[in-house]
């Protein structure tokens, strides 16, 4: 039934003009390849780059590096009005283009982007800047409310847009419709998508509310280099759900459902509690061969490393505590189910209550 599902809104998306998608179900784990629309240029697919030593990984530079990070001084370039949080383009000293957004997906978005870095997974490079100027600003709207009179500003994530990327404005990619159905790749960028909370999964379906899957492509020598990736995680790390009951960068009610992450086993398949905008695309068919796999990876992320992303995406004292034990819970979870078949886990990684949070903050 699930499979004339998919293959009916596939029709729906040639329908919708989303044509230039490509489908395919084939359950092969390597690179997709072939040749480029001129017939001539090697091109590869990626969803997914082996990380190499994880746990020697820096989650305070991220994806991008510390050498990377945004300096100042910064210029206004424009402001971005897509997506629902105010959001201006700049430049900064080295002359590199940046996204700066300001709002509850701020921390969010830079703690999650490195946890799916760790795993393997492309990600924008992000860094929170907790304060800074934008000369230059004029004709603000939506960004009135965050930028005073002179550019001054707080709190803000800052993503690059890396000069050596092009992002395929007329490609998109759905969970379901994607060179890569069936791999243990994919199925680890879902668990990814849930174990952060990241609720806000659209995809090309959801173009006229803004898709949150894109594509990439790198002009690598010879050949060019096709990145799928989530390309926006500021709806992580706090409450999954549907409208009324989501939230965004929110401890307490990451930890307290922290403990139906993972809901059961059923025919060497995952039972998630994750809800989600497409939820079924989300975790249906998550074998437990998938979280083995990914664990490999995710599992060797230390709490040194959960620790110091968490501070430097602008956690506070409180936050850092709350979300390290609840994180260390969920990759817990996983870690048993495999080994043992069975989703209880120690007290040591139960949630944090709010008395430990109380005193996280003394």
């Amino acid at each position: 039934m699930k499979k004339h599902i998919r293959v009916l809104l596939a029709v729906l998306l040639c329908s919708w003009g989303l044509s230039s998608l490509e489908i395919a179900t084939a359950a092969d784990s390597s690179p997709k390849q072939g040749l480029g629309s001129d017939g001539k240029t090697f091109r590869t697919q990626k969803i997914w780059r082996d990380p190499g030593a994880v746990e020697k990984l820096d989650f305070v530079g991220g994806p991008g590096g510390r050498s990377r990070a945004p300096r100042p001084p910064f210029k206004f370039v424009e402001e971005d009005l897509g997506g629902s949080t105010p959001k201006v383009k700049v430049t900064d000293r080295r002359g590199e283009t940046w996204v700066v957004k300001w709002g509850p997906e701020v921390n969010s978005e830079v703690f999650a982007t490195r946890i799916a870095w760790a795993s393997g997974y492309f990600v924008d490079a992000t860094y929170f800047v907790p304060t800074g100027r934008i000369a230059g600003v004029r004709d603000l709207k939506r960004a009135k409310s965050v930028l005073t009179s002179d550019g001054r500003f707080t709190n803000a994530r800052f993503e690059l847009r890396d000069k050596e990327a092009r992002f395929l404005e007329k490609n998109n990619w759905t969970w379901f419709n994607n060179p890569f159905i069936g791999t243990q790749e994919l199925n680890g960028l879902k668990i990814i998508m849930m174990l952060t909370s990241n609720w806000d999964n659209k995809d090309a379906r959801d173009q006229d509310r803004g898709s949150n899957t894109g594509i990439l492509e790198y002009r690598l020598n010879d050949r060019l280099e096709l990145r799928y990736l989530v390309t926006d995680w500021g709806g992580s790390m706090g409450k999954w759900g549907k409208v009324f009951t989501r939230e965004k960068w929110d401890c307490e009610g990451f930890a307290a459902q922290t403990p139906d992450f993972i809901k059961g086993i059923k025919d060497d398949r995952i039972e998630w509690g994750y809800k989600a905008q497409h939820s079924g695309d989300a975790k249906d068919d998550i074998r437990m061969s998938d979280v083995k796999w990914l664990l490999r990876y995710l599992g060797r992320i230390t709490d040194r490393q959960i620790t110091t992303g968490l501070q430097a995406s602008g956690a506070t004292a409180a936050e850092t505590h709350c979300f390290a034990q609840a994180m260390r819970n969920r990759i817990e979870q996983m870690k048993r189910v495999t080994k043992t078949g069975s989703i209880h886990i120690s007290s040591v990684h139960r949630n944090p209550t709010r008395a430990s949070i109380t005193n996280a903050e003394k």
